[in-house]
């Protein structure tokens, strides 16, 4: 094959409506980042804040790395599941020893600090990657007991496997992060052709360890943030005002843009300093909400809607098992990010600390994030039909060439 066609199928097997939608989201996110923390850069004299760099650096090394990712086989990479899920345990377990939490925090250890000099800071979220990872280790699992998944033994070592990270990220206290790896693993099983009882069995089991949980599992913040958004009468009046002061500050930021919103760099929380807390990361769809208005919340859950819709027909399209565990798992993972996100800004789910794909500030999850594009961006690669290619051999002799 010459060149010039290998250059035609490589772009003709590239996914580039879903490159461009998700390169597009992040520029967007980028934007409303920049616009969250413009008067921090301001009174710093600098340009862009440290955030928005950070975000801009990591998306764009990240959207290079999804294009490499898009030209390897995925049934090669998830053939390397020992070394892929190897290496994503480790990053979790050398958060025991190393780990860091936030300012507010302290106590949490979900953060491996890399960098720390001079006043600067870089730190890795492992469990961004390990999200990935699990996407691909589980992918594994299932394909080797396909055939019977629904024998009680497989069902109860596929839960162990998740449980395995799931439980090394809950006792780093990253609660937010815990949810999405359960929402993965129980999408993944559907897909997979578990049996519907077996998921009313789960639900049953965790609606009668609900006392449990409450009591012996949940920490005293986490419970105040579930009482303050269902019970409010349950807490006293200062204690609800300090857990519900930063969502109900969001939701009166996207209340104030109403239906066109405030404008760019406009809105009068969003540039003021008693604006939303962690605007720029975990409630950066307030800023949205605020500076343009409910037609551009509509706007950008209509993004993705697409993307995820998008990502789940490259599944379909699949021609084994693999491919599309791999764009279902990406597809639950992202839907659940968005739908816990914006559900904490809304006031309408209790804050657990969940970014908002490719919109949040945040190095980690702007880097990881296009891992998993560029496993689906290989599965439509290697999916793709490629037209016959037309060649002729001249000169060859036979022994039974006429004479």
């Amino acid at each position: 094959m010459g060149k010039k066609s290998t250059i035609k199928y490589a772009l003709k097997e590239t996914d580039f409506l879903l490159y461009l939608l998700c390169i597009l989201t992040s520029a967007f996110g980028s934007l409303m980042v920049h616009s969250a923390t413009r008067n921090d850069a301001i009174e710093a004299g600098d340009l862009l804040s440290r955030e928005c760099l950070t975000m801009i650096a990591a998306a764009g090394i990240g959207i290079l790395i999804c294009f490499f990712i898009s030209f390897l086989d995925y049934d090669a990479i998830v053939g390397l599941w020992p070394l892929v899920g190897g290496a994503c345990l480790l990053l979790l377990l050398l958060l025991f020893p190393f780990g860091d939490g936030t300012e507010d925090r302290p106590d949490a250890r979900c953060w491996l600090p890399i960098i720390q000099a001079d006043g600067f800071k870089l730190y890795f979220q492992p469990s961004e990657l390990a999200k990935i990872g699990f996407i691909v280790t589980f992918t594994a699992h299932i394909n080797a007991v396909k055939d019977n998944i629904n024998s009680i033994k497989n069902i109860l070592l596929l839960t162990l496997h998740a449980l395995v990270p799931i439980g090394i990220i809950i006792i780093t206290d990253d609660l937010g992060s815990a949810m999405i790896f359960a929402f993965i693993f129980v999408g993944m099983m559907y897909v997979a052709g578990l049996q519907i009882r077996y998921f009313a069995i789960a639900i049953g089991l965790v609606v009668a360890a609900m006392p449990l949980l409450w009591t012996k599992f949940l920490a005293n913040f986490h419970k105040r943030r579930i009482l303050a958004i269902y019970f409010p009468s349950a807490l006293s009046e200062d204690v609800y005002r300090d857990i519900i002061y930063q969502q109900q500050r969001g939701v009166n930021a996207i209340g104030s843009g109403m239906f066109w919103g405030d404008g760019l760099f406009k809105g009068t929380y969003t540039q003021s300093a008693k604006g939303v807390p962690v605007n720029e990361s975990d409630m950066v769809f307030t800023v949205v909400g605020e500076e343009f208005g409910f037609i551009g919340c509509i706007a950008l859950l209509a993004v993705f809607a697409f993307i995820i819709v998008k990502i789940v027909s490259v599944g379909k399209m699949s021609r084994n098992l693999t491919g599309s565990l791999i764009c279902f798992g990406t597809a639950f993972m992202i839907g659940a990010q968005t739908v816990i996100n914006i559900g904490m800004c809304l006031m309408l789910l209790p804050s657990i600390g969940i970014t908002l794909p490719f919109m949040s500030a945040g190095g980690s999850s702007n880097l990881c994030i296009y891992f998993a594009i560029g496993l689906v961006m290989s599965v439509y690669r290697f999916n793709c039909n490629r037209e016959p290619i037309n060649f002729r051999l001249t000169h060859i002799s036979t022994p039974f060439s006429e004479t």
